[in-house]
């Protein structure tokens, strides 16, 4: 018996052997025997359950990023006591490791074109965490700076206001409702919030000058309760019933002359109050940026207006 009808006969009923590629072993198909010899694991590094942990873990995925100056395509040194066979490193070996991953670093942003493209794509990623924004907007912010770099000077113009200015226009490209003022504040910037705000808008007329601007979306009350259901960390079924009131109740005399935002904060506040949910005014009027006394007020002119029926499922009957 040859070592090739070894690796692909069973041993013991000569059936074929089925290659398993998630646990690296050979299986015998007729008598279901696991052959000892191991074939190379072509799986991830570990077993998750989470998408985004089996992106970073998979081998060669080719995960790209644009909000990356170096677009997500990189080898770290790591930092360890340890080398690969588990052996202490000496300390003269730690203190060259320690210098190449200096000069590693170094080198990634050696020219000052990339310096301050690493800066800006930074402080764009802080900016939208801090605001709550969705993936998309990162990127689209990202590559609005990176087309901006390409055709126009970017030097002497600040970090925080050019971040703001591209989150600003990345939002009205993907349809994400959040103003000029609300951007500014999360930037981080230690100016003056007026002169931080004009300089910002100075910097999205700039941006459009350059790169050009596509027709701004509508803006309509449920996208304002999307965002104040993002930014108060509501449920998504809370959110759901509120646009579903809002469309059943929709009137324009009931809406004419008040807030988006605070007829929000109404239809949330009554969604969460119909689910059980212990919601707070305090905590929606924070983020709608009203008082909670607006709050009170449209929904007694909601609830005024319209009658609502709740409809509760049956108990299940016990035996």
């Amino acid at each position: 018996m040859t070592i090739t009808e070894l690796q692909t006969h069973c041993p013991e009923c000569r059936s074929t052997l089925i290659d398993d590629i998630h646990s690296g072993e050979k299986i015998c198909s007729g008598c279901g025997l696991v052959a000892m010899e191991q074939m190379p694991d072509y799986g991830p590094e570990s077993r998750v359950t989470n998408p985004e942990e089996k992106m970073k873990t998979t081998r060669a995925s080719g995960q790209t990023t644009y909000s990356q100056h170096d677009l997500g395509i990189r080898t770290e040194i790591a930092i360890g006591t340890k080398d690969f066979n588990g052996k202490t490193i000496s300390s003269d070996i730690a203190n060259q490791m320690y210098n190449l991953r200096k000069w590693q670093t170094r080198i990634r942003v050696a020219s000052p074109r990339e310096r301050r493209l690493a800066n800006i794509l930074s402080k764009i990623g802080e900016t939208c965490q801090a605001l709550s924004l969705p993936r998309n907007v990162i990127e689209s912010a990202s590559m609005i700076y990176r087309n901006f770099q390409g055709q126009a000077e970017a030097k002497g113009k600040s970090v925080a206001c050019m971040s703001a200015a591209t989150i600003y226009m990345a939002c009205k490209q993907c349809d994400v409702v959040r103003s000029l003022d609300e951007i500014c504040a999360s930037s981080g910037s230690t100016k003056d919030e007026k002169m931080n705000v004009k300089l910002t808008a100075k910097y999205y007329r700039m941006l459009v000058m350059e790169l050009g601007s596509k027709t701004a979306p509508v803006v309509t009350l449920e996208k304002y309760i999307s965002k104040i259901a993002n930014l108060a960390k509501l449920e998504v079924r809370v959110e759901r019933l509120a646009a579903e009131i809002a469309d059943k109740t929709e009137d324009h005399n009931l809406a004419d002359g008040k807030a988006p935002n605070g007829l929000a904060a109404a239809y949330l506040y009554i969604a969460s109050t119909l689910l059980g949910q212990s919601v707070l005014q305090r905590d929606v009027s924070s983020v709608a940026g009203i008082t909670e006394v607006t709050i009170r007020n449209r929904c007694k002119e909601i609830l005024n207006a319209y009658k609502m029926k709740v409809t509760l499922r049956p108990l299940l009957a016990k035996n």
